[in-house]
């Protein structure tokens, strides 16, 4: 099931996708059921995506700055998508916050594995939509369903903006599978992604050290908690054969 929310404001689409997620829990409750923003609930089914489709405007006129005279790209456009390469894999953590968030991560099963990009390509984690060039954009598709949506949705403002004020070149554009790609992968586990954040003296200047320390302590702190549980997997395959 697919839920789409009309563009807009970043701030008031953040509000709309809470009281949306909210109101569907309590909707499920009165019908005896449960429903859960879980990235990844049931091991052979796809995870749970929440797919952002992020677009600018010069706010002196209302016209879009992704594409030039012509309707192709902009450079802008192209800094934007190199920004979303460079800095999603060191804000992966607020697009990616849990443990499960990383089950979502496998080759075909509907979910990327890196920051490549290409048009209409749904097998790389920024596609480009076909769209009039009034509507260009880039859908961000990394973020899990489990995502803060205020902090997903800035983080991921935050990746373009960096790029095109560090006029930041994307990788070529990929036609095909991109699952077998490893020039720009994932971190491949929470741990590793939470120092890569934590190392990003760039990401500490915009969102404050003070957040970023804080932000990382809370998710350690999680992760620890999960390691102390051990599964039903390892009880099952190493109990009687280590």
């Amino acid at each position: 099931m697919e839920i789409n929310f009309r563009h807009g404001d970043a701030l008031d689409l953040a509000d709309q996708i809470t009281v949306f997620k909210r109101t569907l829990r309590e909707a499920a409750l009165k019908h005896n059921v449960a429903a859960t923003f879980m990235a990844k609930p049931v091991g052979d089914e796809p995870g749970s995506a929440m797919h952002l489709h992020q677009s600018v405007v010069d706010i002196a006129t209302g016209k879009p700055v992704f594409v030039d005279a012509d309707g192709k790209m902009s450079p802008l456009f192209l800094h934007h998508i190199g920004g979303l390469q460079k800095y999603i894999p060191k804000l992966l953590p607020m697009f990616a916050p849990n443990v499960n968030s990383f089950r979502r991560f496998l080759p075909d099963t509907s979910a990327p594995v890196n920051v490549e990009w290409g048009e209409e390509n749904r097998t790389v984690g920024l596609r480009v939509p076909t769209s009039s060039p009034d509507a260009m954009r880039v859908e961000n598709r990394l973020p899990g369903a489990d995502a803060n949506p205020y902090l997903a949705i800035a983080a991921s403002l935050l990746c373009g903006y960096l790029g095109m004020i560090e006029k930041i070149e994307p990788s070529a554009p990929v036609e095909g599978r991109a699952y077998e790609r490893r020039n720009l992968r994932l971190p491949f586990t929470l741990e590793d992604a939470l120092a890569r954040m934590e190392d990003c003296a760039t990401v500490k200047q915009y969102l404050g050290e003070k957040f970023v320390r804080g932000y990382v302590a809370v998710k350690r702190a999680e992760h620890e908690n999960f390691k102390r549980v051990i599964s039903s997997w390892e009880r099952e395959f190493l109990l009687l054969s280590v």
